[in-house]
């Protein structure tokens, strides 16, 4: 049963800010994590970072952890595993639940989720290893691996040979593929913090794609907030992004992202539940385009941390 009762975090509560993990998104996630925990520190907060591995559940035990601030990225940190332990040891902890944590990771699964929402989204189809390659693909399309996350295991598909491949390397990485309808466009990304759209960040890559290294090395992308497109198709980004946070039972502060193409429709790819959460990162980017500092956001956060499910002794 879901708790939609407001936890109180008191003042002196101890911190744990999880970070690092055993994901391949560490190195980011060791980034966002130092962020976080500085600027929770510069707030006055009790808050001790805690490298997330095997033996978790000692080390927080052992810190005597009151409340979690997330900040992993990737498996194990952001597709429910750590917010069912934290679940279980009745740690209150920042951003969405075990469930809405496991569906936003799972491409296809949000995907399926937001049909009938009025969420535009590009046509896909679902290829799973063992199956024939399919034949009636219009091309290009993007192959993604459907828990990939920081544009890793995505691959764009111009020509029919390079297809055979896309899966045969995917494939590696688990049972399914989503193959999806490329769309020609403008990026752009709306952060939604507790329920509410921040503004629009426009994604101006300079080779044209945004990869793992253009996301991650300084000057291969632009950003631009507000972005610089028309205010209603920003506007119906925004909405889109809310109902998507809605529909999956999110929390905290998401990332929605989008293209926009050239009739000025946004078409939902994805969103993130733990996205990167530094100074420069784009939620915070967003937040600060009204006027919320980095820590004033990271503070908002913590505050916002709760338990998500009901235990029976929790009602003695």
């Amino acid at each position: 049963m879901a708790d939609t009762t407001k936890t109180v975090i008191p003042r002196d509560a101890r911190v744990a800010v999880l970070l690092g993990g055993m994901s391949s998104e560490r190195e980011i996630s060791l980034k966002s994590g130092k962020a976080v925990l500085g600027a929770l520190q510069s707030r006055g907060w009790d808050a001790h970072a805690v490298d997330v591995g095997p033996d978790l559940p000692e080390r927080l035990r052992e810190l005597g952890a009151q409340v979690a601030w997330i900040a992993l990225h990737g498996q194990f940190g952001e597709d429910g595993c750590v917010q069912g332990l934290l679940e279980i040891m009745r740690i209150p902890y920042t951003g969405s639940g075990v469930r809405g944590s496991a569906m936003a990771m799972d491409k296809i699964a949000t995907k399926r989720a937001l049909v009938g929402s009025g969420v535009v989204m590009p046509a896909d189809t679902v290829w799973r290893r063992g199956e024939a390659i399919p034949e009636d693909l219009t091309l290009p399309v993007v192959a993604k691996f459907p828990e990939g996350g920081s544009t890793l295991g995505i691959v764009m598909v111009h020509e029919e040979h390079e297809l055979e491949k896309a899966l045969l390397d995917l494939g590696q990485l688990g049972e399914e593929v989503l193959l999806e309808q490329f769309v020609s466009g403008a990026e752009i990304t709306v952060a939604v913090l507790n329920g509410r759209a921040l503004p629009v960040v426009a994604i101006v890559p300079e080779s044209g794609f945004f990869d793992f290294a253009a996301k991650y090395t300084k000057g291969l992308t632009k950003y631009i907030v507000p972005a610089p497109i028309d205010p209603a198709v920003a506007e119906r980004a925004q909405r889109a992004a809310e109902e998507a946070y809605t529909r999956l039972g999110l929390g905290g502060v998401a990332r929605a992202d989008f293209i926009v193409d050239a009739s000025g429709q946004p078409y939902f790819l994805e969103i993130n539940t733990i996205p990167g959460m530094t100074a420069t990162s784009l939620s915070p980017m967003a937040a600060g385009a009204l006027g919320m500092s980095f820590e004033e956001l990271v503070e908002t956060i913590l505050l916002g941390a709760r338990l998500h499910l009901e235990r029976r002794d929790d009602r003695a």
